[in-house]
């Protein structure tokens, strides 16, 4: 097993996908979600930190953003729509932007939100219009006539006729006129009930619509509702528990379902039960995308000692035969597939061994984030649907904590499957008084894949060792370093001179802990140490073999994509030896002519010795950093026809590079030769 690139990290929050909750980098309720233009475009509330002066221990909403997503597992962020500072009729500090929704109608989209109004106690609903869904929005000068209460939701029938519904005095709710900002029907005089222990008899007011009948007995706020075939569908947040004697029950996720869009209502049951955690309210929508129903809901996840902090959930629901709803229960795993090459919340897993815990991770940040602790050896988790259709020349990060060094491996569909990666996990590291203690603390390590998935499957991580905790899990391709270079073409120097296509033999490993050690005796010590047969005379094809002490090492055929060829890149691709190696590597130049008076002039990192035709030219010594031309070597000259290049790189840590071209007599690039496979060897 191997570890590389082993370094201290906090994890901080990050924008999930495809994991429950669906957006990490903020906190969002009551959401909404709706499907415009092939997308599904989410309008939850947005929970914040009560400032200065506000409750600390209630709810807390000052603006709206908008998320969208055609796959459900990458969400946008739009960015804010509407402020309570930009509301026409509403309190610039009210803190009370709760539930909203948004729909489409007339070519226009209509925002509804509720908001504490100035001047007066209560709650409006206004109205905010734009051509696009995701804004920019314009709100309306004065909230809808008739409506006083929270948490609007609008049902558009198969007709085009336009329903809202809301809570206040129970769930109301009334037909809108076709300009869909003023409700259709006559106004009534109402009170709302007196606040307990209160002698302030509360004014009268104007209300419209009606109040639905059928509905059960208890809490009910937060309306949705929407159409399924022959049947409407009013689901609401619903208290079903005992709230005498000051007890505090928690919502529920229920619903009816009427032949008419306000009723009378059939009561059908529960959606989704209390939260485990007893986080106080829930919220919620359901929507159809590409054949699918999903329930989109909150929790309060992120925020698990504060339930007014809430986060937006996803999972599938289903419909039985006759249209009632089949209860949901949540998964940490939420919906869709994972891309290979984002970021996955690991710890939002399907299935796990026994023993494996989720818990809230110590971070800086007021969002928390979970690590799973996988506390044996033997012990896994399984997480599904992870698309590696775009990793092609990936290799592995991983968050992870442990308190003693361990091993984990990552593998597809099972505990036994095939492994893809494996690596260790070091708490201790250097020597001396170098050493750190990284025991209990974030570390961010990478690894190269054994194994390569093809399209979806599942990633299963077993614990190899002692108790580990994994925070997320990311495959990334590497960059594009070397590209295998065709026998058939030939090759040119590129416009500033330097030479890329070379044989590179796989790194010979060496004992250097420091390159204070480069002395000018150490390097030609090293560089003319015979490490293999036929060193200064092979001519190697790509794919040759080459036995160095116990190493068995391949020569490979490369053009680099850089002017400094990324020997370091290439160890880590090709090689078991990433620092404290020796690189080989050569190249064959043609030329027609003779050309005199050249200079080769190179770069490295760290020391390097050049031959020409089998002469030594140039030595760089030292522990240096690659710049350009960073030696010269004395005058000579490329012979007519092919002429052999040869290179020896060494370094201990750091990341290994060269660049070589030849200099004329003005200084100048020289480019007129071209460059060969060198398995074609000398004419």
């Amino acid at each position: 097993m191997f570890a590389a690139l082993a370094s201290a990290m906090v994890v901080a929050p990050w924008s999930a996908q495809a994991q429950n909750p669906v957006i990490r980098d903020q906190y969002t309720a009551d959401p909404t979600a709706r499907v415009f233009n092939g997308k599904v475009y989410l309008y939850p509330s947005h929970d914040i930190l009560p400032p200065e002066g506000q409750r600390k221990d209630w709810f807390c909403m000052a603006d709206y953003h908008v998320f969208s997503s055609e796959n459900l597992t990458d969400w946008k962020d739009h960015g804010t729509i509407v402020s309570q500072e930009k509301v026409p009729w509403g309190n610039p500090v009210g803190y009370s932007m709760w539930a909203p929704d948004c729909v489409y109608k007339n070519g226009k989209y209509y925002f509804y939100f509720p908001n504490a109004p100035k001047g007066r106690q209560g709650f409006s609903i206004g109205v905010a219009t734009a051509d696009h869904p995701e804004g920019p929005f314009v709100c309306e000068p004065e909230p809808i006539k008739g409506v006083s209460g929270i948490d609007p939701c609008v049902l558009i029938d198969d007709d085009g006729s336009a329903y809202l519904y809301w809570s206040g005095m129970g769930i109301r709710g009334a037909k809108l006129k076709s300009n869909m900002k003023e409700l259709d029907g006559e106004l009534q005089e109402m009170r709302f009930p007196r606040r307990e222990g209160s002698d302030v008899e509360p004014p009268a007011m104007l209300v419209g619509g009606q109040q639905m009948e059928g509905l059960p007995e208890g809490f009910k706020e937060g309306p949705f509702a929407f159409k399924r075939g022959d049947w409407y569908y009013l689901t609401f947040p619903w208290v079903r528990g005992d709230t005498s004697g000051g007890k505090n029950p928690t919502e529920t996720l229920a619903y009816s379902m009427s032949k008419s869009p306000l009723g009378p209502w059939d009561f059908k049951g529960i959606i989704m039960a209390e939260h485990a955690n007893s986080c106080w309210t829930n919220h919620h929508s359901l929507v159809e995308y590409k054949g699918q129903w999903y329930l989109f809901y909150h929790h309060n996840d992120l925020s698990p000692n504060d339930d007014k902090r809430r986060s937006v959930c996803i999972d599938k629901i289903e419909f039985n035969a006759d249209g009632t709803i089949c209860e949901v229960k949540p998964t940490r795993r939420g919906v869709g597939i994972n891309k290979a090459c984002e970021r996955i919340e690991i710890d939002g897993y399907n299935e796990a061994s026994e023993g494996v815990t989720r818990v809230f991770a110590e971070t800086n940040s007021e969002i928390c984030s979970m690590e799973a602790t996988l506390p044996q050896k033997g012990s896994w988790l399984r997480y599904e649907g992870i698309d590696f259709s775009e990793v092609k020349d990936g290799y592995l990060i991983i968050s992870v904590r442990a308190n003693k060094n361990t091993s984990l491996c990552l593998r597809e569909k099972s505990p036994h499957g095939k492994v893809i990666a494996s690596l260790t996990v070091t708490v201790k590291s250097g020597e001396g008084r170098f050493r750190r203690d990284l025991a209990g603390q974030w570390l961010m390590l990478t690894a190269p894949l054994e194994y390569t998935p093809k399209g979806i499957t599942d990633l299963v991580v077993t614990c190899e060792d002692k108790a580990v905790s994994i925070d997320w899990v990311q495959f990334k391709n590497r960059q594009q370093y070397f590209t295998e270079s065709k026998s058939a073409l030939t090759a040119k120097p590129d416009e500033k001179g330097f030479i890329r296509r070379w044989m590179l033999l796989e790194p010979i490993k060496q004992d250097i802990r420091s390159n204070v050690v480069f002395t000018n005796s150490y390097l030609n010590e090293a560089f003319n140490k015979s490490y293999f047969k036929g060193q200064q005379t092979i001519l190697p094809k790509n794919g040759q073999k080459v036995k160095v002490g116990k190493q068995n090492l391949t020569w490979h055929a490369l053009d680099s994509e850089n002017y400094n060829v990324k020997l370091f890149r290439f160890a880590e691709k090709w090689g078991q030896q990433t620092y404290g190696s020796l690189f080989w590597g050569v190249t064959v130049i043609d030329c027609k002519e003779e050309h005199t008076g050249l200079r080769l002039a190179a770069g490295s990192n760290g020391a390097s010795m050049w031959w020409l035709n089998g002469e030594e030219v140039l030595l760089l010594e030292g522990d240096r950093r690659m710049v350009e031309d960073d030696g010269m070597s004395a005058r000579l000259t490329l012979k007519k026809g092919r002429n052999i290049l040869r290179c020896a790189v060494i370094n201990g840590p750091g990341l290994s590079d060269f660049c070589v071209r030849f200099i004329d007599s003005e200084g100048k690039p020289f480019t007129d030769f071209e460059i060969i496979d060198s398995g074609k060897g000398m004419k």
